[in-house]
């Protein structure tokens, strides 16, 4: 080190105009140690960090002095086991035009994905949480819809690109304090050239009841039409409903189980084995 250098050389003479050594001082001036550098504020120091730079690879992060970082003990998704699961079936939703464009390979995927939510998930009891049903819900995947008819596994009129009907969003409007439940429908209906497709809104009003821990029972009542796009100022009218005797016995009523549900997620079992995943809307 330069000190050690400066103890092997001989004491230099001091120039005429500097002032002679005092005899108690040593013959070699220590240097001076510098003053401590001011520090230097850290970049990004003062600011919250984000979860990428607190959490590390093992999934863990440790506190800080100089920062003051939290320590967080596991990621947020860990506290939630579910959370991973559910990501899991949206990715393999995804892409699937709700359930239009799914192949048997995708409604596999979309089945089992499901199944690893429910069973993570436990058993549903909605006379605890029926509350929570309470919402505007949006339907992203229907395994019946793969049939292509707009009545999913139920006979229905044809759906597709090529096609005079094409399905826009679907969701479901419950009430729990009402007892009401609303499928709502976009539709774009086809038209001769060049009368531009016509765009309307289907509300198909229910009632329902919990008649187990998990599984409703909805009732039909009417089915309501307003048009929307360039025809939005036509007043919603109410199509007319079949006498009893000539429905179909399974139009006026259905039953499905809620296998799932959560804030912001819920996965229902239809009559007819059809897998339903909703999203709080």
């Amino acid at each position: 080190m330069a000190s050690s250098c400066l103890l092997l050389l001989p004491n230099p003479t001091p120039f005429p105009s500097s002032p002679p050594p005092s005899s108690s001082s040593a013959a070699l001036s220590v240097p001076r140690a510098l003053p401590a550098a001011s520090p230097t504020r850290r970049r990004g120091a003062g600011r919250r960090p984000s979860l990428r730079s607190v959490v590390g690879k093992r999934g863990l992060a440790t506190r800080s002095s100089l920062d003051d970082v939290s320590v967080l003990d596991r990621p947020p998704w860990q506290s939630d086991p579910v959370a991973p699961l559910k990501l899991k079936l949206l990715s393999a939703v995804s892409g699937l035009n709700r359930g239009l464009a799914a192949s048997e390979e995708d409604i596999q995927k979309a089945e089992a994905a499901a199944k690893e939510v429910e069973d993570a998930g436990g058993l549903v009891d909605l006379s605890a949480d029926l509350e929570k049903l309470q919402g505007r819900w949006k339907l992203i995947y229907s395994s019946a819809f793969s049939s292509r008819t707009l009545g999913g596994s139920r006979p229905g009129p044809p759906i597709g690109r090529l096609l005079p009907i094409t399905l826009g969003q679907v969701f479901q409007r419950i009430d729990v304090l009402s007892k009401d439940f609303d499928n709502i429908v976009d539709l774009e209906l086809g038209a001769p050239w060049p009368i531009p497709p016509v765009e309307v809104t289907a509300t198909l009003a229910h009632k329902f009841e919990l008649i187990g821990s998990a599984k409703i029972k909805i009732t039909f009542e009417k089915t309501t039409v307003k048009t929307t796009g360039n025809l939005s100022q036509l007043p919603p009218f109410e199509i007319p409903r079949l006498p009893d005797a000539l429905r179909p016995p399974a139009t006026g009523s259905g039953e499905f189980e809620v296998t799932y549900f959560d804030s912001d997620m819920r996965i229902t079992r239809g009559d007819r084995a059809e897998l339903r995943v909703f999203v709080i809307a």
